[in-house]
């Protein structure tokens, strides 16, 4: 259940990973009060850490986005799923490896980062020997049938992450999660995940931004507080996004935040749990 935290969440805590979608922006503007509740985080002496799922743009390009929104930002503070993919692919390959692309910009420029080499056509010279999937809007169907043919033949597979639906304008619209099960089940194998709830991202973004004492910050229960659960973080839910009260009250027991507030503004606040009084 809900715990009780004496000081203000900005001054227990040195580093906040922060969840982007529903979180900081919805769509392309910012959840309202957002940059201002960042901002005092900041002040508190917080280290403000961006993290998504979202494996479609560079770190730059989110990082501008940010600017657009007032949100002061360096590159080097945010981290993606794509990312965390190409360090779990450069663990395991040569450097100089060909890897199938099924996915966008911003994994291909995280595979080059890392030393491998992404490929779209699967007779290359030299052929790639694994395959990375991130979501990408704009990833042609005979690519999709590459790339689940290749991972049919045994290669080494490596997904960003499986959410099953992404937030647009018009409500929630099917994820990268929903392209990697097509490819699962026709190839018959599973991938390894690189993004939320599984370790990886998490791993990435402490290497990069460093600190002792980690909150994560998200909107959904299945990704933001099963992952930091699953890594040992307490975390933060926010009510501007995917989760409402009556998922909330609902979820298991792995999926609970240590915290609960409406919005950014919890970080500047103690948090006391809930107590039982008359009975209720």
């Amino acid at each position: 259940m809900l715990k009780t935290c004496a000081l203000p969440l900005s001054q227990a805590y040195d580093t906040c990973v922060l969840d982007l979608d529903g979180v900081v922006y919805v769509g392309a503007e910012a959840v309202p009060g957002a940059p201002q509740h960042l901002a005092a985080a900041r002040k508190d002496g917080m280290h403000l850490a961006y993290v998504t799922n979202n494996a479609a743009r560079t770190p730059d390009a989110v990082a501008k986005h940010l600017a657009r929104l007032g949100i002061e930002t360096a590159v080097s503070d945010v981290v993606t799923s794509a990312q965390a993919a190409a360090r779990l692919l450069a663990d395991l390959l040569p450097h100089g490896s060909t890897v199938f692309l099924l996915g966008g910009e911003g994994l291909a420029v995280a595979l080059a980062e890392r030393g491998l080499v992404p490929v779209t056509d699967p007779e290359s010279d030299p052929r790639p020997v694994a395959v990375a999937q991130g979501y990408s809007p704009d990833t042609p169907w005979r690519q999709v049938v590459a790339g689940a043919m290749l991972v049919r033949d045994g290669l080494p597979w490596v997904a960003s992450n499986t959410d099953m639906t992404l937030p647009t304008a018009n409500g929630p619209g099917p994820g990268n999660g929903t392209l990697v099960r097509l490819v699962a089940d026709y190839s018959g194998h599973e991938p390894v995940v690189a993004g939320k709830p599984q370790p990886p991202l998490f791993q990435e973004t402490l290497r990069r931004v460093g600190g002792q004492r980690p909150l994560l910050v998200g909107d959904r229960l299945d990704t933001d507080i099963a992952g930091a659960r699953n890594v040992g973080w307490d975390s933060l839910l926010v009510l501007t996004g995917v989760t409402g009260l009556a998922e909330l009250v609902a979820a298991p027991e792995p999926h609970r935040p240590t915290f609960l507030a409406p919005d950014l503004a919890g970080l500047a606040e103690a948090q006391r749990a809930p107590e039982a009084a008359a009975g209720a």
